[in-house]
């Protein structure tokens, strides 16, 4: 790697205003947020702001989606502020890699811990695979985005989306690798001790989600396990 004066090294880190839209990427790990009103965001993310912001964390929310994340299992991966006011947030998370996505109408399921950002103009629902609940850690947290608006997710690495249809059959995937899936697939949890067993891996494999229907979903190529704390 080249060494680079201070000045170039400015110059090319630089904040960019290349996109008139309230969410820009400045890096593919780093969301920068132009505020003018308000946004929800997934809680710790803020690594930088400027201007008059105010951050209010979960459990003292007072309508909207604040009530339904009082209503989600607690220590459970996902944790959202809402964010007021006008300046600019930059957002990350752990270095993941952040992907846009423009809602027009449709609806989209994330895993909560995918979840960095979503504009205000983007309705939510929380919904919780209990049966996965004591499998994994924490179970499987997924919530609804639907509406018009921007939504920021998040994976390890590049994301694979997998079409579902007819002709290719039922897609399986493994909860710790599920990013998002369309909002018409309901994905049903599939157990196999035996197999899980036959690889050796305790209750990893052991545990599918199954997606049939018409749509997509999207995995990332890292097995990513959320840490929940004993109550």
């Amino acid at each position: 790697m080249s060494v680079r004066t201070l000045q170039e090294f400015i110059a090319s880190s630089r904040e960019k205003d290349a996109s008139p839209e309230a969410f820009e990427l400045e890096s593919p790990h780093l969301l920068e947020v132009r505020l003018n009103g308000l946004v929800w965001a997934k809680a710790g993310a803020m690594v930088a702001r400027k201007g008059a912001v105010k951050f209010t964390r979960q459990g003292v929310l007072e309508q909207g989606l604040g009530n339904l994340l009082k209503k989600a299992v607690s220590g459970e991966g996902m944790q959202l502020m809402k964010i007021e006011g006008q300046g600019r947030v930059y957002l990350a998370d752990a270095g993941k890699r952040i992907t846009l996505l423009r809602l027009a109408g449709e609806s989209i399921f994330v895993n909560g811990n995918d979840v960095l950002a979503v504009e205000s103009g983007i309705e939510s629902r929380i919904t919780m695979m209990r049966k996965v609940a004591g499998m994994l850690s924490g179970g499987l947290f997924n919530v609804r985005l639907s509406g018009h608006g921007i939504v920021a997710i998040t994976s390890h690495y590049e994301p694979l989306t997998l079409p579902v249809n007819a002709q290719t059959g039922p897609v399986f995937t493994d909860p710790n690798a599920t990013v998002a899936w369309s909002g018409g697939l309901t994905p049903e949890i599939i157990t196999d001790i035996s197999f899980g067993t036959l690889l050796g891996r305790g209750s990893g494999e052991s545990i599918q989600l199954r997606f049939a229907g018409e749509g997509w979903v999207v995995v990332q190529p890292y097995e990513e396990v959320v840490y929940q704390p004993r109550q």
